[in-house]
């Protein structure tokens, strides 16, 4: 295995979230299977689960993720939360690890992180919900887990155009040659961890300025089901706003959004 030094992690996050342990894993289908199984149980105390290889990982729309060890940092944290209002969590996650990643990551709607200026994808975030097993004392709390997949090196021997990936493919490599899973980890664990708490307590507002920084989308032409316009912006819930040629304006609460010509 790689070596993660997983008591330093958790001797800085633990105080952040009291209780909460991390684990690190050689093998698992999914990170977040796992820790969703382990909610509906009642075994929900906090937890930052690390897997240097997922053979069953998902994506939204149940696509696969999968990696080698060291290919791609792959983890999920579970924990109870109630937030007053759910809506834009995978954004506020979202804008948290672009920020401690860098400069050069942008936020595609709604949960993929992008180069920006390139149109590559560099990572995904796929939030679960479920019903806590024993009710606490906080109207409204579910059991959260919040997966992150984030590619670290090159896929060796393949393409790594968008002729061989739907968005392409990007990896932090580019940017840092010697960067490692689990620096990556250490990087961008506490960030994510503190904006799942700032979000319990403010919700999005306080995040629109600093999505916006990042929004690839915002002024392009997208398209949505059945409805092509240009991207401008997130509303107040954090839906896409897109303009069509009638000057419509429609908010588009979910579903799959290509910049692609159409």
């Amino acid at each position: 295995m790689l070596h993660w030094d997983a008591e330093t992690l958790w001797q800085d996050l633990e105080p952040r979230r009291p209780g909460l342990t991390v684990e690190v894993l050689a093998e698992t289908p999914s990170t977040n299977t796992l820790l969703l199984d382990r909610g509906r149980r009642g075994d929900d105390a906090p937890c930052l689960l690390v897997a240097e290889c997922q053979t069953a990982g998902r994506g939204r729309l149940g696509r696969p993720w999968w990696s080698q060890p060291g290919q791609a940092l792959t983890f999920s944290l579970g924990l109870r939360l109630a937030p007053a209002d759910w809506s834009g969590l995978s954004l506020a996650v979202g804008v948290a690890l672009a920020e401690a990643l860098g400069p050069q990551i942008g936020l595609k709607w709604p949960n993929d992180l992008w180069l920006r200026g390139d149109d590559r994808k560099l990572g995904g975030i796929l939030i679960e919900v479920a019903p806590v097993a024993e009710p606490g004392g906080h109207p409204g709390e579910r059991w959260v887990v919040v997966g992150v997949g984030l590619n670290v090196t090159p896929r060796p021997g393949i393409l790594t155009g968008a002729d061989t990936f739907r968005t392409g493919y990007a990896h932090l490599q580019e940017f840092d040659p010697v960067l490692t899973a689990p620096q990556l980890l250490h990087r961008v664990a506490r960030p994510l961890l503190e904006a799942v708490r700032a979000f319990e307590t403010d919700g999005l507002a306080p995040l629109h300025d600093r999505y916006a920084a990042r929004d690839v989308l915002a002024g392009r032409t997208v398209q949505a089901g059945g409805i092509t316009g240009v991207a401008c912006g997130l509303s107040a819930d954090g839906s896409l706003q897109v303009r069509d040629a009638a000057s419509t304006v429609h908010a588009l609460h979910s579903g799959e959004v290509s910049v692609r010509p159409c």
